[in-house]
């Protein structure tokens, strides 16, 4: 089949793309920034590319031909106050273009949503599955909950938790009750569904064989991992302190805690349906879930991330926006070293961050990291999702890749953590030579000034990082 797939740099949309490739079928990926393609996928001969923006769908040629298509297009870390709109106007520009071609049916994810009262985002999903509907194709909506998986966003932020706070004191909502899925089952629900005549025009509750509380995931979670946790609830945490706490915690942003704490004080309990059946799937338990997830992340096979989204960050722009070093009216810290062993250093740029650290003066990097964090921007904690591979897009600490290129030996990342104006770091490899170059273009008065008061650290953090990349 010729299958259409939406929010291709996406958590889901990635590993299902590479999925259904393996099944054979042919993809036509849409991505707002032709620079952002993954690897897996551009390197394949089954799968072609175009650049569609839902939001600004004027100049977007989707083929004729498709036969079916995929909606993975969410906006749960967006920091707009009006995502509601603007992921209905999404959907209805989606279903505009796809009603235009030969497509016989569209599969969407939304969220359970059978609670009497629903949070925003799952109003929101609701809403996007009513927009979908059409009389040109059959729609096929799944409805999930907490899904669970290496790199997912509820397995990130319950790892935060449970491996640094032994005793916790927690908002209340940790009592509430949901039917956790496992990201493997997820993708199943959605390429068995493919082509399945029976399930058009109808929307199926996919969830976990276990009813758990958020309590209950955590300690489980602990147990998987041999931990001793310790949880009291307190119903005096508001849900800004919630959120707070969430975002102090873990390493998501606070517009995505804020999501999750609103979204978490509703019971998300699937509704059963004959689905596991049709598809001829037996869900696995949630600590199974948890088991598998540790184990592709202790392989770093971790496919895709919830932080790979632009909106995990503060970079809002498209990638092509920002891949040139400004020139004027920018300070920078220009370095140069000979390069001893070329790949050995080549290695060690790709494994810059993270765990790896930044190979000088760690300390101060993890106080910009705090002081970042404190002042609401993403911090450190977000690491990378691969620990030696760099792909456009991806997170990197408190920066985002935009361009890694080990064909032409460079890396170029651009920083998202607060700051009085706009920041990159490029590492370059040229005729035996390692250039390494910050640039920093001020904003105001405060953007010169914060310059000049970090310009001391540059002397040695600076030096010391090219020196370390240079050096075995």
């Amino acid at each position: 089949m010729k299958i259409l797939i939406t929010g291709t740099t996406g958590y889901i949309a990635k590993r299902l793309a590479l999925q259904l490739l393996e099944q054979n079928h042919e993809l036509v990926c849409c991505v707002r920034d032709l620079n952002r393609i993954p690897d897996e996928l551009e390197e394949h001969s089954n799968c072609s590319f175009i650049k569609v923006d839902f939001l600004k769908p004027e100049n977007a040629q989707i083929p004729k031909d498709i036969d079916a298509a995929y909606y993975l297009i969410h906006s749960m870390a967006t920091s707009s106050n009006d995502f509601e709109s603007l992921e209905e106007r999404c959907a209805s520009n989606f279903k505009d273009l796809v009603s235009k071609t030969e497509c016989e049916q569209v599969i969407y994810l939304s969220g359970i949503v059978n609670a009497e009262t629903l949070s925003k985002h799952l109003k929101s999903r609701l809403l996007v599955e009513e927009t979908l509907k059409s009389n040109h194709y059959a729609l096929t909506t799944f409805r999930a909950g907490i899904i669970v998986g290496s790199g997912s966003a509820s397995f990130e932020i319950i790892r935060d938790i449970v491996e640094k706070l032994p005793f916790m004191i927690t908002p209340k909502w940790l009592n509430t009750k949901t039917q956790p899925l496992a990201v493997r089952d997820v993708l199943a629900f959605l390429s068995g569904g493919l082509g399945k005549k029976e399930l058009y025009n109808n929307a199926y509750d996919i969830f976990g064989p276990e009813i758990l509380t958020y309590k209950e995931m955590l300690l489980q979670f602990a147990e998987v991992r041999d931990l001793k946790r310790y949880i009291v609830t307190l119903p005096v945490l508001t849900p800004k302190l919630s959120s707070y706490w969430l975002y102090f915690v873990t390493s998501t942003s606070f517009q995505l805690a804020a999501a999750l704490v609103d979204s978490m004080k509703v019971e998300v309990i699937g509704r059963p349906s004959n689905i596991n059946d049709v598809i001829d799937i037996e869900p696995m338990d949630y600590k199974t879930a948890v088991d598998l997830a540790f184990q592709k992340t202790e392989q770093n096979a971790v496919i895709s991330s919830w932080k790979d989204a632009v909106s995990s960050g503060r970079f809002k722009d498209q990638l092509s926006k920002h891949i040139e070093l400004p020139q004027f009216g920018c300070f920078k810290d220009t370095r140069q070293r000979a390069v001893i062993d070329e790949a050995y250093t080549l290695e060690k740029i790709w494994s810059i961050g993270g765990k790896n650290g930044w190979y000088s003066f760690n300390k101060l990097w993890k106080l910009r990291g705090y002081m970042d964090k404190l002042f609401g921007g993403v911090g450190l904690r977000r690491g990378r999702t691969h620990d030696t591979y760099l792909e456009a897009g991806d997170p990197l600490d408190f920066w985002r890749v935009l361009l890694a290129d080990k064909k032409e030996k460079r890396l170029l990342l651009f920083a998202e953590m607060r700051l009085p104006g706009e920041a990159w770091l490029e590492f370059k490899i040229e005729k035996g030579q390692l250039y390494q170059r910050a640039v920093f273009r001020p904003k105001g008065v405060w953007g010169r000034l914060y310059w000049y008061s970090v310009l001391p650290f540059h002397a040695f953090v600076f030096k010391g990082m090219i020196n370390a990349l240079v050096e075995k």
